[in-house]
């Protein structure tokens, strides 16, 4: 039985609406409410008729005005631009070929890779998509790779588009995305049974993370976070011992359930410079360090105790290469929740109030639901 509510209808092309209301991003702490011209589909290409898509911590990060986005002489960041990367929908309009191309036909429930690949440079063509090195990302490039945080958007030619399941609720249906970057995170950290598993970061990746860590069995996995709410959120969900450093020594305590050495894996998720340092000194001799996290500012550390002191196995994760279906299966299976993890719903154009509650600490996902 579908959880479509009934009250959802897809959008023939042809009654599709001439404009729509959309956050516009102009630079940095200048998001408008607008009313834009809904996008087209042009020949292999999809238009959605957005059902949530979700505010992310590197949305923050931009909002804010982040180097990382903003900076140098051609920013990451190409304003006007709509942004939003964690959504998913219902297709509203097929463009030539794509019924043929992905399986799809005007109804169907959809999301597809935050990254549009260009189909053509190295990565793209070796199956390292996710690595284009072209790199347009839906919600941070203006026209090629417009974002959710609208009535409608619109999915490339080059998309990798993934039909979302009946079983699949709709507020699983808006963790896809961050659900699906954190089985590639934990794909990356290569768990064992016998691993003691720390993740610094219980956020909306984090609680994903958590999850799916439980699902391989480690020996124990300990959550450290500075948010009451959230720890208690990632107990519920699958961590052993949740530990708030600013409370407690976090690194003593993880040394002394490991007989002094420290843990052999730690997953950094908290985009704080303090995550990256606290790591490094609680992960044990020859132990992996996956780092995740978007940072708003540059890191400094000892990089010797990577090499001369540790010789650690430090991994990067970045996007959900091929974890789309796995997410999506989890979620059917039950084995995954979406349950206290989605905390506040706003609509469009109530953008400054969600964006408000997103730095809130009660709030966990906020999601803008069109």
């Amino acid at each position: 039985m579908s959880v479509v509510p009934e009250t959802v209808k897809a959008v023939e092309a042809s009654a599709l609406p001439k404009t729509m209301k959309a956050v516009v991003a102009h630079g940095p702490e200048d998001y408008r409410v607008e009313e834009v011209a809904v996008p087209k589909a042009g020949k292999e290409e999809v238009v959605i008729k957005v059902e949530a898509c979700g505010i992310c911590g590197s949305d923050l990060k931009a909002y804010h005005g982040s180097q990382m986005y903003w900076g140098g002489e051609d920013p990451w960041m190409k304003a006007p631009v709509i942004p939003g990367h964690e959504f998913y929908g219902i297709v509203a309009e097929l463009g030539e070929g794509s019924a043929e191309k992905y399986g799809l036909q005007v109804g169907d429930r959809v999301t597809t890779d935050q990254i549009n690949p260009c189909g053509k440079c190295k990565f793209c063509t070796t199956g390292k998509y996710w690595m284009c090195d072209v790199h347009n990302i839906y919600g941070f490039q203006k026209d090629v790779a417009e974002g959710g945080w609208a009535e409608y958007m619109k999915f490339s030619s080059t998309a990798r588009i993934y039909k979302i399941t009946d079983g699949v609720t709709a507020e699983e249906a808006a963790l896809v995305e961050p659900m699906a970057c954190a089985v590639h995170t934990v794909q990356r950290a290569t768990i064992e049974f016998e691993d003691v598993v720390v993740l610094a970061g219980a956020g909306t990746l984090g609680l994903c993370m958590v999850q799916l860590i439980a699902l391989k069995t480690p020996k124990k996995l300990i959550v450290l976070d500075t948010n009451k709410k959230r720890l208690a959120a990632a107990k519920k969900l699958g961590a052993d011992l949740v530990i708030n450093p600013l409370e407690e020594d976090a690194i003593k305590i993880v040394k002394d359930l490991t007989e002094g050495y420290g843990c052999d894996v730690y997953i950094e998720a908290t985009g704080h410079p303090s995550g990256v340092t606290q790591g490094l000194e609680m992960v044990r001799r020859l132990g992996r360090f996956i780092e995740f996290s978007v940072f708003g500012s540059e890191v400094t550390t000892d990089w010797s105790v990577i090499g001369d002191r540790k010789e650690l196995d430090l991994r990067g994760s970045h996007l959900g290469p091929y974890t789309y279906p796995v997410a999506i299966d989890l979620f059917e299976r039950n084995l995954l929740t979406a349950e206290g993890i989605v905390t506040h719903t706003y609509k469009v154009e109530d953008f400054a109030e969600a964006m408000e509650m997103a730095h809130h600490p009660e709030a966990i996902k906020v999601l803008l639901k069109p």
